[in-house]
C-alpha cells in the first residue's frame, strides 16, 4: 500500500521543513567560521602584550605602558664589579654553542618600569632617545633573537647610559631581579657617562657583579682588558648636523681647540700657545654674550667673533681633545667627523674599540704633560702621513661613531669575534676604508711574519709601480711554506713605494734569535718565570712612525 502524501502548491509538506532546518544549520555555520576569522585577526593585528611576548619593540606601545616593577627595600643587590674578570673566567662560552654562522645571538629583556617601595621610579629620564635607537638596532639585526633559550648574551633595557639619571643602589637591584642575571654572567650593559661629581669614576658605578661593560670613559684603571668594550660617548650632533665629507689637505687653521670647560691650567698652555703661533691656532669658547645672554651648544667664540660649531671644525688639520670632568668626551665623534685629525691629550684614556682599531692612523695622542710642545711635535708630521690621517679619521666616525646603530652593531662584532676567533674580522677589514682597498686583493704589506723552521729561501721581486700586481705576487709567494725572506725593489725613483704599517721586529732572523734566547732563558730556570705585563715602555717606540718629540728615547738603537 502506498501511504497518501499531501501535497501543496510548491509540493510536498516535508520538504519546506527540511530546507527549513538547513537553512538554519548553514547560518549557524557560516556565523561560527566568521566569528573564527575575526577572533584570528583581532590577534594577528591587536597589539601584544610585552608581558605575553618575548620579542622587543618600542613601536607598538609606549614606555609608559609598560608594566610596573616594584622593588622591595629588601630585595638583593648586585656584587661590585669583578676587576678580575677576563672572559675565560666570567663568561660561559658553552651558551653560545656551536652556530654554523658564527653569530652570537642576543636576547633583549622586555621592557619595564622599576620603581621603590613608594613608587619613585630608579631613573630620572626613564628610557632614553639613544638607548630606544640602540635597542632598536640590534632587535632588527642578525645578532638578536627573541627566543631566551638560544641567547649567548643577554641586554637588559634598563638604560644605564647616563650615570647621572640614575639611583644606583635601586638600578644594581633591578639588575639583580633580572630572570636569567645568573650573578651577570653574559649580560651587557651599556654605558657612556659613568661617574659622578666630585671623583668622576671611570666606569659605572652601579654594583654590576660580572656583566660586561660597554663603557665610554674607561681609564687603564678600570678597563678590563679583552673583557670590557671600550665605546665612544656618543655625539647628538651626529644626526643633527650634516657636515659632508671634505677632501684631505692643507686647511685654513693648523691646530684648532673647541671644547669648553676645559681645567684652567690647560687653558693657560692653550693661550700661550695662541700668542707664539697666532693664526695657525684658533683658540675657541664658550658664547657668552648672544641673544638673550645664552651660550648656545652651537656656537663658539673667540674675542666677540661667532663661529658655527661643528662645521668650524672642517677648518682645521688638528684638532685638540683634551681630558675633561670625564675622560671620555664626545668631542671626538664630531672631531672625526668632520675629518679633523684629533689630538688627545687624557693620560690613561682607553681609546673607543681600541681592542680592533688602530688609533695610530688616525690620531695622534699625547701626554698631558707634552702640552707645551704640541705645536712642535704636530708640525713635524709629513704631509701625507696628515692627509691620510684625515681621511682615516672620517671614516672611522662614519663605520663606528655616526650612530647608536653603528656603536652597538661594532660591540657586539668584537664580542663576536672573541667567541668565534677563527671568523674573526682581521686587521685590514677593521681599518682599512673601502676606498683604498685594492680591487681584488688586500695589501700585503700586513701579513704576520712567522719564524721559519728551516733556512728557507729568499724572494727578490724586482717592480716599478704595478701595485696591485706587486701585492698579488707577495701574497702568493708569501704562502710558500719554505719562505724566510721576501725582498722587493722598487725601480721608480719619482714615485714612493706603498708603507709598510706590521710594528716591531719585522726582521725575522730577529724573531728566530729572540724565540732561540727566550727558550734557553726558560731552561735555566727550568720553568718560564716571565709574566704577562700590560705596559708598552718609550724605548720601543724608537722604531715606530712617531714624531721625534714623542719619543724620550730617541737613539736608543736596535733592541
Amino acid at each position: 500500500m502506498c501511504a497518501s502524501v499531501k501535497y501543496g502548491s510548491r509540493g510536498p509538506a516535508l520538504i519546506p521543513r527540511m530546507k527549513t532546518k538547513h537553512r538554519i544549520y548553514y547560518i549557524t555555520l557560516f556565523s561560527v567560521v566568521l566569528l573564527g576569522l575575526i577572533a584570528t585577526g583581532i590577534f594577528q593585528f591587536w597589539p601584544h602584550s610585552i608581558e605575553s611576548s618575548a620579542e622587543w619593540s618600542l613601536d607598538r606601545r609606549s614606555v609608559h605602558d609598560a608594566p610596573l616593577v616594584r622593588i622591595p627595600m629588601s630585595s638583593p643587590i648586585s656584587e661590585r664589579g669583578d676587576l678580575s674578570c677576563r672572559m675565560h673566567t666570567c663568561f660561559d662560552v658553552y651558551r653560545c654553542g656551536y652556530n654554523p654562522k658564527n653569530k652570537i645571538k642576543v636576547y633583549i629583556y622586555p621592557l619595564q618600569r622599576f620603581v621603590d617601595e613608594v613608587g619613585v621610579p630608579i631613573s630620572s629620564t626613564g628610557l632614553s632617545r639613544e638607548y630606544n635607537d640602540l635597542l632598536s638596532a640590534i632587535s632588527d639585526s642578525d645578532f638578536y633573537s627573541d627566543d631566551v633559550s638560544r641567547a649567548c648574551l643577554f641586554i637588559p633595557s634598563i638604560d644605564v647610559l647616563n650615570q647621572n639619571s640614575l639611583r644606583i643602589r635601586e638600578t644594581a637591584q633591578a639588575l639583580a631581579m633580572l630572570p636569567r642575571w645568573d650573578k651577570g654572567t653574559n649580560h651587557l650593559l651599556f654605558n657612556m657617562l659613568p661617574g659622578g661629581p666630585p671623583d668622576y669614576n671611570t666606569a659605572l658605578d652601579v654594583p654590576r657583579d660580572r656583566a660586561l661593560l660597554a663603557g665610554g670613559g674607561f681609564s687603564t684603571w678600570t678597563y678590563r682588558q679583552g673583557y670590557d668594550v671600550s665605546i665612544p660617548v656618543y655625539s647628538p650632533l651626529s644626526a643633527e648636523v650634516d657636515l659632508p665629507e671634505r677632501q684631505p689637505g692643507p686647511r685654513r687653521y693648523f691646530i684648532l681647540s673647541s671644547q669648553t670647560a676645559i681645567h684652567r691650567e690647560y687653558r693657560v698652555e692653550l693661550e700661550r700657545l695662541k700668542e707664539e703661533n697666532g693664526e695657525a691656532l684658533l683658540l675657541l669658547d664658550k658664547c657668552s654674550n648672544l641673544s638673550q645672554g645664552l651660550a648656545s651648544v652651537r656656537n663658539r667664540c673667540y674675542k666677540g667673533q661667532v663661529y658655527d660649531y661643528p662645521q668650524i671644525l672642517q677648518e682645521s688639520s688638528f684638532c685638540v681633545v683634551l681630558r675633561g670632568a670625564r675622560l671620555g668626551q664626545a668631542t671626538l665623534s664630531d672631531v672625526l667627523q668632520a675629518g679633523c685629525v684629533p689630538v688627545i691629550m687624557a693620560d690613561s684614556y682607553i681609546l673607543p674599540f681600541s681592542e680592533v682599531l688602530d688609533w695610530k692612523r688616525a690620531s695622534v695622542v699625547i701626554p698631558e704633560e707634552k702640552l707645551p710642545e704640541m705645536y712642535t711635535i704636530l708640525k713635524s708630521i709629513p704631509h701625507r702621513q696628515v692627509e691620510e690621517m684625515q681621511r682615516q679619521a672620517r671614516w672611522f666616525w662614519e663605520a663606528y661613531f655616526s650612530s647608536m646603530k653603528a656603536i652597538g652593531m661594532t660591540t657586539l662584532q668584537i664580542i663576536n669575534d672573541r667567541i668565534y676567533p677563527y671568523a674573526a674580522r682581521t686587521y685590514e677589514e677593521w681599518n682599512n676604508p673601502p676606498v683604498v682597498k685594492w680591487t681584488s686583493v688586500n695589501s700585503p704589506l700586513f701579513l704576520p711574519l712567522i719564524p721559519p723552521r728551516s733556512p728557507g729561501f729568499t724572494a727578490v721581486v724586482l717592480t716599478y709601480d704595478r701595485i696591485e700586481s706587486l701585492f698579488r705576487v707577495i701574497t702568493e709567494i708569501s704562502k710558500v711554506p719554505s719562505l724566510a725572506k721576501l725582498l722587493v725593489v722598487w725601480n721608480n725613483q719619482n714615485k714612493s713605494p706603498p708603507e709598510a704599517i706590521d710594528g716591531l721586529s719585522l726582521d725575522q732572523t730577529h724573531m728566530v734569535e729572540r724565540s732561540e734566547c727566550i727558550n734557553k732563558f726558560a731552561s735555566v730556570f727550568g720553568t718560564m718565570p716571565l709574566k704577562v705585563v700590560e705596559h708598552r715602555a718609550d724605548p720601543v717606540l724608537y722604531k715606530d712612525d712617531f714624531p721625534e718629540k714623542l719619543k724620550s728615547f730617541p737613539n736608543i738603537g736596535s733592541l
